[in-house]
């Protein structure tokens, strides 16, 4: 595929995003079509469901999942601790101080990486480092955590280490580790504390 084609492919979008939110409530832009296009080809913003749900299981302090979906989709199932801020909203002053910090690592996730990708986008454009995408979504994450296929005979050891991690972490998350509304009533209100990037502070005591 062209690069151009497929700068397209997520500028369009990413504009259709822009275009939802009031215009006094836009920031300007920090790098150029060819900057962003680069951190596109590199892949470097995605992280593997097996990254992600060995993180939840060790409930690493520094994991924050973001639910980019609709606040109905979000309501209906969603990831453990995971906070709902929709990809429309994505500009709104009022998460600032969650995507624009050096505390926490935000995963964005969606149904597939599609919308996802897109918050991911915005939020580099505007200057913002510490965010990240589920890879595959919440449709790979099923496949990997409930529908796992045990390898073939032949298969190297790597595989069946990671069938062995994806049935045992199935379970411990609960088939799959997705939680519905009734389950845990989390939501973008119930902001975790963070500092704004540039104001670091350094902590006491801790590990």
């Amino acid at each position: 595929m062209k690069p151009r084609t497929l700068l397209a492919l997520f500028i369009i979008p990413m504009g259709l995003i822009i275009a939802a939110v009031p215009q006094n409530k836009t920031k300007p832009y920090k790098l150029t079509a060819d900057e962003l296009l680069a951190e596109v080809n590199t892949r470097t913003q995605y992280l593997t469901p097996d990254a992600v749900a060995d993180m939840i299981l060790k409930k690493d302090p520094s994991l924050q999942l973001i639910d980019v979906r609709s606040q109905d989709e979000f309501e209906k199932f969603s990831l453990p601790g995971a906070i709902n801020i929709p990809a429309t909203d994505l500009l709104s002053e009022q998460y600032s101080d969650i995507l624009n910090q050096d505390v926490k690592m935000n995963v964005f996730y969606s149904n597939g990486s599609l919308v996802a990708n897109e918050a991911w986008m915005v939020t580099r454009q505007l200057g913002y480092h510490n965010n990240y995408v589920l890879e595959g979504g919440l449709n790979y994450w099923f496949d990997a955590f409930m529908n796992t296929q045990k390898p073939a005979s032949t298969s190297s050891d790597e595989e069946f280490a990671k069938y062995d991690f994806r049935k045992s972490a199935g379970l411990a998350l609960g088939g799959g580790g997705v939680v519905t509304a009734t389950q845990e009533q989390t939501s973008a209100s119930a902001k975790p504390a963070l500092k704004p990037a540039g104001k670091k502070k350094k902590a006491a005591g801790g590990c």
